[in-house]
Parts: C-alpha cells; sequence; structure tokens
C-alpha cells in the first residue's frame, strides 16, 4: 500500500513502512480517519492492543494521538521488524510493546493488562475475527469495564455472533472494509 501515514497527533505526517509482500492490508486513510474521529478524545491515556498488528498503523495512531501504550501482537517475524522500524521512526516507541505470537495464545495467557480498546484485523476470509472475539468473550478481563473491541473485516466476513459478555452496539461500513463495535 502506498503512502501509509499517520494521519494526525505527535507523529503526523510520518510515513509508515508496509510489511514486505502481500501478508497483511493495511487499513486505508480514510478508514483509519473515521474510526479514530469515533474514538475521538477518549483515546488520550488509554491502552490499546493491536491483534495481528501488521504494519502497526492502528496503534501508532493511538499513540501518536495521545494513547498512553499500545501492545502490538502479530507472530509474522517481517511484520514485527516492520512494526519495530515504524515505531522508532515515529519515536513512539517507548510506551509500546510488540509480542511475536501467535493471537490466540497471547489471549489465553495469563493477563497482565486490561486495554480500553482491542483493535482485531486478521487476515480476510478465516473467521479468526470470530475466533479472536469468543476468546475474548472466554476471558472478559482483557479488557477494562468500560472498553471497546473493534473488529475491522470485509463486509462480506460478517455475521451476528452470539456472546456472553459483549455486545455489538454500532457497525460501519467504508467501501470494502467494515468496522463492528462490541463493548
Amino acid at each position: 500500500m502506498k503512502n501509509l501515514r499517520v494521519i494526525s497527533g505527535k507523529a503526523r505526517g510520518y510515513h509508515l513502512q508496509s510489511v514486505p509482500g502481500d501478508v497483511t492490508r493495511p487499513i486505508t486513510d480514510r478508514v483509519k480517519e473515521a474510526l479514530f474521529n469515533i474514538f475521538g478524545s477518549d483515546i488520550v491515556g488509554s491502552s490499546f492492543l493491536d491483534l495481528f498488528a501488521g504494519t502497526g498503523s492502528v496503534g501508532i495512531e493511538a499513540l501518536s494521538r495521545g494513547a498512553e501504550f499500545a501492545c502490538f501482537i502479530d507472530n509474522n517475524r517481517k511484520a514485527n521488524e516492520t512494526i519495530k522500524k515504524n515505531l522508532d521512526h515515529t519515536a513512539l516507541n517507548t510506551n509500546a510493546d510488540i509480542i511475536f505470537i501467535d493471537a490466540f495464545t497471547y489471549l489465553r495467557q495469563p493477563i497482565n493488562r486490561k486495554f480500553d480498546y482491542i483493535y482485531i484485523a486478521p487476515p480476510q476470509y478465516k473467521q479468526l475475527w470470530n475466533r479472536a472475539l469468543q476468546e475474548l468473550d472466554n476471558e472478559p478481563a482483557h479488557i477494562t469495564p468500560d472498553g471497546w473491541i473493534i473488529i475491522q473485516i470485509d463486509p462480506l466476513e460478517y455475521h451476528p455472533i452470539q456472546l456472553k459478555n459483549f455486545s455489538e452496539f454500532d457497525r460501519r461500513k467504508y467501501g470494502d472494509t467494515l468496522l463492528v463495535f462490541f463493548r
């Protein structure tokens, strides 16, 4: 993807590297800007979990806009190297952790931090979003009581899902990207 960048905040205008190859599908600026307009100033001081982080673009945007901490989870070595380079380049690395681990393994580990926002943007058409959401529903302690889970998928992947601890409260479509919000 061309011109991947930080849209606003401390690192505004910084260009980000893409992960080599075709293993990721970075969020477009249009969708990212819409997402952060929804968060508004609530992102300031928050903790952010970027599952299936890819380039780290969403978590980096959160840090740039004032999130206190971001954790990036990806089990692709090239993705983790790219996230590190992007964090170093934007000078947002002091309040970030990059963890090389499978997202589902991470979600099953003992919880050492609660997050205000959990962003899930897995590889498409594999129902991984559904599986990640089920894992979080089984262990809701990963998220603060008023936290949000946001799923980024292709609209064709969407189907209602029954959960015990979370409920869908919003859904926004931007071309071939659907954002689904749970709390």
